[in-house]
């Protein structure tokens, strides 16, 4: 094989590889765009109960916290590094990144957890805010505001 052609072949290898990479990173970007809209669509839902704009659910609540927990699951390996560019996500997610995936864990514990005491509308009152408490302490800390 030449020198010429070796070196072609080279190189066509080297973008396909690079292709390939920044093909899988807007995969990740898009999958955890898909979860973190999941989670505002059933936020929504439950706020508009919290501030009594829509009737208590209880299988809704019951519903979003199950998302909450599964979707705090999920995120975590959707943050690769370098997958910021684009995004609202902020540089301080790889900067503290055991930090991000702890404020994670606890929302899957604490949304966990209200799973087994929100009964009625009174233990929603009081149990939710404590969950999406969660939300707001990772969206100032790791968003970019809007």
């Amino acid at each position: 094989m030449s020198r010429r052609l070796a070196f072609a072949v080279t190189t066509l290898s080297l973008v396909a590889l690079a292709t390939t990479a920044v093909v899988a990173q807007s995969d990740v970007v898009k999958q955890r765009e898909a979860l973190m809209k999941e989670y505002g669509k059933a936020t929504k839902a439950a706020g508009g109960m919290l501030r009594g704009a829509a009737p208590f659910d209880l299988a809704t609540v019951q519903a979003t916290l199950a998302l909450y927990v599964k979707n705090a699951k999920e995120l975590k390996p959707l943050f690769p590094e370098g997958s910021g560019e684009g995004t609202d996500a902020l540089p301080a997610i790889w900067e503290k990144k055991a930090e991000f995936d702890g404020l994670l864990d606890k929302l899957a514990t604490d949304a966990d957890a209200a799973r087994a005491t929100i009964t009625d509308e009174a233990s929603f009152k009081a149990n939710f805010p404590t969950v999406i408490r969660t939300c707001g302490t990772c969206h100032d800390s790791f968003r970019k505001k809007s």
